[in-house]
C-alpha cells in the first residue's frame, strides 16, 4: 500500500474512533463484496496469527464456536483446514451467507449473498468494528462521513428540542 493509502486508513481510524465513541451501536445495512467481509472478519479476529497463505487465499474463512462469539460460514462446499487458538479455518466455495458475532457481543453482522460474490451486510457494529469495516472495504469513507453527519445533526436537533 502506498503512503497516501496508509494516511487515509489512519485518518479514517482516527475519525471513526474519535467521532463514533459518542454513538454506542451503529446500524449497518450496505452492499459489500464477499472478499471485503472476509477481510473484515480476519482483521477483527486472527490477522496477527493466521498463516500468510490463509490471509491471501480468497476461499479461506475464519469460523468460531458459539461460546466465543459465533462466526459461521454457510456454503455449498466447505472443508475444515486447521484450528489455531479459537479460530477454525475453513476452505469454502459458493458462499450463501456469513454470520459474525464479536467476542464482546457488541457487534452482530450478517453477510447475505445477492449475486455471486456480491451481497449485503446488515446488523449492528461497535465503533471498533466500524473502523475494521471501513479499513476492509465493507464501508466506504463516504458512508462513514455521511453517517457521522447524520448522527451529528440528530444530536443537534435533540439538544434544541430538549
Amino acid at each position: 500500500m502506498h503512503n497516501s493509502g496508509r494516511f487515509l486508513l489512519s485518518l479514517s481510524r482516527s475519525l471513526i474512533n474519535g467521532l463514533v465513541q459518542s454513538f454506542k451501536m451503529v446500524a449497518i445495512d450496505t452492499p459489500a463484496s464477499l472478499e471485503s467481509f472476509r477481510r473484515f472478519i480476519i482483521s477483527s479476529t486472527c490477522k496477527s496469527y493466521a498463516p500468510r497463505s490463509y490471509l491471501e487465499d480468497s476461499e479461506v474463512f475464519a469460523e468460531r464456536e458459539d461460546s466465543m462469539g459465533a462466526i459461521y460460514v454457510e456454503a455449498a462446499d466447505k472443508v475444515t483446514l486447521k484450528k489455531i487458538r479459537d479460530i477454525t479455518f475453513v476452505n469454502a466455495r459458493d458462499i450463501l451467507g456469513i454470520i459474525y458475532n464479536s467476542k464482546s457481543g457488541n457487534t452482530s453482522l450478517k453477510w447475505r449473498q445477492l449475486r455471486r460474490n456480491n451481497g449485503k451486510v446488515s446488523g449492528e457494529a461497535s465503533a471498533n468494528s466500524l473502523t475494521n469495516l471501513a479499513e476492509s472495504g465493507v464501508l466506504t469513507l463516504d458512508w462513514v462521513e455521511n453517517y457521522l453527519k447524520k448522527k451529528t445533526e440528530e444530536t443537534k436537533t435533540n439538544k434544541v428540542t430538549s
